[in-house]
């Protein structure tokens, strides 16, 4: 017998596709595990534009007429409620006028959204599990839809919380990893050059020989600096072809010449997670990480918000996790119990929505997001050094130098490694000998793909540009500095609020 109440937080910017993709499969796991207590989902919309406002609201109401209770929760609704509360917030909540209250971020629009479920609670009549997710993720974990649906997920989460005294349960994702392009690259180009090695190698009219098993893409295999989180570096991961039916080896390398600037936005296809079936609780272990996309909490931790919201930086999770598991210890846990992760859409391959990634033609320009991820970085490690537990002060300035300084020679050197493998790269595409220049335009997927990486890791990197630039570090110095040294106080004032 299930002993909690569901609240499914959402929040979604301009993805109606996404969300109706995700909303489906929620319907579709309750269809095949019936849950007794009552799911209600909050759609926190972050849109900026009317008709991704006015597509959000009929989405929620067709799945509320067909019996799924989904509540949107709009700009215009979010900013009456932060004009409500007698206290300004700016770090945790953001400050943008009413004509500019989408795209705030989603650690903005989580913590607004945590307000309206305080609001929401107070007339509960059960104990209700706060669940938050993404829009780009599904209540399955394979791609192929009759497979997916194998995890009970509400009566697995309902048991955890009814047999332990965990606070906040954390899963994980599956699929699409969860981190950016930004620190995928290194790893990304190292299989691709050894894609086209053995394709090199291969008769074009053969059949395709990339139908192994595929690598066991383990934590932060796809991540270029794993060994900052204490992981192995990985070694190259082998390309798994999708394609179903007799194909050859030229089949298998147009589909992935096509997909390769997919990695832009998200994607990488050779080190793609996946799901490994295991006991449930057998899995329960303390946890350093939110994953923001999915996880669970009781009501007493909402006095926790998405920390630095306003700066809008990558990683906030992980930071969270931090502060959770010196405050919570054993009570903050995480079990395997991920989600499907789905950057793209199936037509283009690309996001319907990515804030830091601008496209032009084929041009892909990722600077803003490369920007946000090394400063999270920044934070991230900096708050992992203790700022947090005591009063600002100069050594707060000092650590936040260190920091930066450090992270700054690892980007630097991976820029180096990165120029490095698309040299390697480049030598394997214009080959003479390589019967993908036999006609033209076999290989111009890969081709942009190596255009993008040059343009957005090469001398004239914007985003490299940005992080080195000593004028920029200061302005972000400042806000860094400013948010750590007003945290305490933020803490404060967010708990008058629950």
């Amino acid at each position: 017998m299930s002993k909690h109440d569901f609240l499914v937080v959402i929040p979604v910017a301009d993805r109606p596709r996404h969300i109706q993709a995700c909303l489906t499969s929620l319907r579709t796991v309750l269809q095949r595990f019936p849950y007794a207590g009552r799911i209600r989902v909050l759609l926190a919309d972050d849109s900026a534009a009317a008709a991704g406002i006015e597509a959000n609201r009929a989405i929620a109401s067709k799945f509320s007429a067909d019996g799924l209770e989904v509540i949107h929760f709009p700009p215009e609704e979010q900013y009456a409620l932060v004009g409500s509360l007698g206290l300004s917030l700016p770090r945790v909540l953001g400050d943008a006028p009413r004509e500019r209250y989408g795209h705030k971020g989603q650690g903005v629009m989580r913590n607004i959204a945590y307000l309206k479920v305080a609001q929401m609670l107070r007339a509960a009549s059960a104990p209700t599990l706060i669940w938050s997710i993404d829009s780009d993720q599904e209540f399955r974990v394979n791609v192929t839809e009759d497979e997916g649906y194998i995890i009970d997920f509400f009566h697995g989460i309902d048991a955890i919380f009814t047999n332990t005294d965990a606070r906040v349960l954390t899963g994980k994702v599956v699929g699409d990893p969860p981190v950016s392009p930004a620190v995928m690259t290194a790893n990304f180009l190292a299989d691709v050059e050894g894609f086209l090695r053995d394709m090199a190698a291969a008769e074009p009219h053969a059949p395709c020989g990339h139908h192994g098993d595929a690598a066991r893409a383990g934590d932060a295999a796809y991540h270029d600096m794993a060994y900052l989180f204490g992981f192995q570096p990985a070694e190259r991961y082998a390309y798994p072809c999708p394609l179903t039916g007799a194909h050859t080896a030229a089949d298998c390398f147009a589909h992935f010449a096509g997909r390769a600037n997919s990695f832009f936005y998200g994607e990488h296809p050779t080190r793609a997670s996946r799901y490994e079936p295991a006991e449930l609780f057998s899995t329960v272990q303390p946890a350093r990480t939110v994953y923001a996309g999915n996880y669970v909490f009781r009501p007493a931790a909402l006095r926790y918000f998405i920390p630095f919201a306003s700066l809008r930086l990558r990683m906030s999770g992980p930071t969270l996790g931090r502060i959770l598991k010196a405050e919570l210890g054993k009570r903050f846990v995480s079990a395997n119990l991920p989600m499907l992760h789905k950057r793209t859409v199936e037509s283009g391959g690309q996001a319907e929505f990515r804030p830091g990634i601008e496209t032009a033609q084929a041009t892909i320009e990722m600077s803003g997001e490369f920007e946000r991820q090394f400063y999270g970085d920044v934070m991230l490690f900096a708050t992992e050094r203790g700022l947090l537990g005591r009063p600002a002060g100069a050594d707060f300035a000092r650590t936040v130098d260190e920091t930066r300084t450090a992270m700054l020679e690892r980007y630097n050197a991976r820029q180096q490694t990165i120029l490095e493998k698309l040299g390697a790269l480049d030598a394997q595409l214009d080959h003479p000998s390589r019967w993908w220049n036999r006609a033209p335009g076999q290989a111009a997927g890969f081709r942009q793909f190596a255009a993008n990486v040059r343009y957005n890791f090469g001398a004239a990197s914007s985003g490299h540009a940005r992080i080195n630039d000593k004028a920029n570090w200061t302005q972000w110095r400042g806000r860094l500095l400013d948010a750590l040294a007003h945290y305490a106080e933020d803490r404060a004032a967010w708990s008058q609020l629950h």
